[in-house]
């Protein structure tokens, strides 16, 4: 059994914060795993499920067995040109705000720069893609998601986590201005939002190994992911300073970085995720 694989792939951008996709991807077919359903396939490769239906003819009640193989829609990119806001992109294409932005994981202003890649919506044909500005994405099938500028993250296989009795400690003191869970029109956060003032101390929320520390991943800045002991992972996104490196063991409570508005925020935050095996759950039911 390979000792590592590929996952940890970050996208951003709900409510101004972020949410850690484990499974991303850009392949052209999946396969349909032991309790996999329609919505956790659409959910997992960022796909809306109505895309799912129509692009495998499915026919209501929609039931999938293990092995089947599902087509993935291919996903085609907008090079951003200047003068264009997310507003006139979506008139373009004739789709609305909510599901150019949802796939992005933007959130309002929609700062947008010259340059960009932004995602479409499935929905989006190759025939209305045509003379513009598209770049298509990848068609081979893999499960190991690439960053915009394909180098990929490993993070060594997180076995199923032990239940945990112990509290996190909070990394930082502050007011949580985003939290876990459904935000509304399609948009979830998968961890919680702090706000402190810039330069904050972020500490350890236990002791661990650092699993990640850079800016490669777009939108969540200066990120910090620890593995804990009893397989459960941590993650601080939009940091100012950051203390640590990868393979580098922290204690709880340690200093590992400082608040700051780096990625998709413009004030300073911290965005921290608790995870058990594959898992975001509620960081406030582990927090003291």
């Amino acid at each position: 059994m390979k000792k590592i694989v590929g996952i940890f792939v970050l996208i951003l951008g709900l409510c101004g914060c972020a949410s850690l996709n484990l499974w991303g991807g850009s392949g052209s077919s999946v396969t349909v795993q032991k309790g996999d359903t329609l919505y956790s396939i659409s959910r997992r490769y960022n796909v809306p499920i109505k895309d799912l239906i129509n692009i495998n003819h499915m026919v209501s009640p929609y039931t999938l067995y293990v092995g089947q193989k599902i087509s993935l829609p291919t996903k085609q990119y907008h090079i951003v040109q200047r003068g264009e806001s997310l507003y006139s992109i979506a008139r373009i294409y004739n789709v609305d705000i909510t599901s150019l932005s949802r796939v992005n994981n933007l959130s309002t202003p929609y700062a947008l720069y010259v340059g960009q890649k932004l995602l479409l919506p499935a929905s989006v044909s190759s025939a209305q893609a045509t003379g513009s500005k598209v770049a298509a994405a990848p068609t081979k099938s893999s499960n190991i998601p690439t960053t915009s500028t394909k180098k990929q993250v490993y993070v060594p296989t997180t076995p199923p986590a032990k239940n945990r009795s112990a509290k996190f400690l909070w990394p930082i003191q502050g007011t949580v201005i985003s939290g876990f869970g459904n935000l509304g029109k399609g948009r979830k956060n998968d961890g919680i939002n702090i706000k402190a003032p810039l330069g904050t101390a972020v500490k350890a929320a236990d002791a661990g190994t650092v699993a990640y520390a850079g800016s490669e991943l777009k939108g969540f800045g200066n990120l910090i992911l620890i593995k804990h002991t009893d397989g459960w992972i941590t993650a601080y996104a939009h940091n100012d300073k950051m203390f640590v490196k990868k393979g580098q063991k922290v204690a709880r409570g340690e200093k590992i970085s400082t608040v700051g508005s780096t990625g998709s925020v413009t004030a300073p935050q911290l965005h921290f995720e608790v995870r058990t095996g594959k898992k975001a759950v509620n960081p406030r039911l582990y927090l003291p």
